[in-house]
């Protein structure tokens, strides 16, 4: 594959990502509610992806664009004994499910990201997720799949697989944007 058909791919993921600028807006909306009410954010991924939900919680913790409050959100994928722990006891499957099932809480959100939207453990989590009746949203590549099945929401995306993870990265940008913007006056601004 050639650089242009590289490129070629990656505005198809973005074309993908750009009609689903409404579903990003709605989710930063209700991150900020669920954030804002004491709630907090899980993130997972394997690869590539576990660094994009290393992002994501990084821009909730720290800032995205602005000063503000920081925000609950852990990247499972981060929690290194954790992970190691769960996958030699219980097996890989288990890596992120077992840890959602001791950190989710109703009122939390679930973020689960995936190229191919068929890897195991994130299936696991998101059973897990929703069973602690958190809310459980996939980043995934084209729908059908079987995280995006398994999830409340998708927002699925069309094309390669490093193209995907490519718009999966502005997707979190947009994600976070919409948060700041829809976070209530008084968490815009520490001192």
């Amino acid at each position: 594959m050639s650089i242009e058909q590289h490129l070629s791919g990656l505005a198809e993921s973005l074309a993908g990502l750009r009609a689903q600028a409404p579903r990003i807006t709605r989710w930063g909306g209700l991150l900020a509610r669920r954030l804002s009410e004491g709630g907090r954010l899980l993130a997972a991924g394997n690869g590539g992806s576990a660094a994009e939900a290393q992002h994501l919680t990084a821009e909730l913790v720290g800032r995205f664009r602005d000063d503000r409050a920081p925000f609950s959100a852990i990247a499972l994928c981060s929690e290194t004994s954790s992970v190691t722990a769960i996958g030699n006891d219980y097996g890989y499957d288990q890596v992120f499910a077992r840890q959602v099932t001791a950190h989710a809480r109703p009122g939390d959100v679930v973020v689960l990201l995936s190229t191919s939207g068929k890897s195991p453990n994130l299936l696991e989590a998101a059973r897990a997720g929703r069973a602690a009746g958190a809310r459980v949203w996939a980043f995934t590549g084209p729908a059908p799949n079987p995280l995006a099945a398994e999830a409340e929401e998708a927002l699925a995306l069309p094309g390669e697989p490093a193209n995907v993870q490519e718009a999966q990265l502005v997707a979190v940008h947009a994600l976070c944007k919409a948060f700041e913007a829809a976070l209530p006056a008084a968490s815009r601004r520490v001192s």
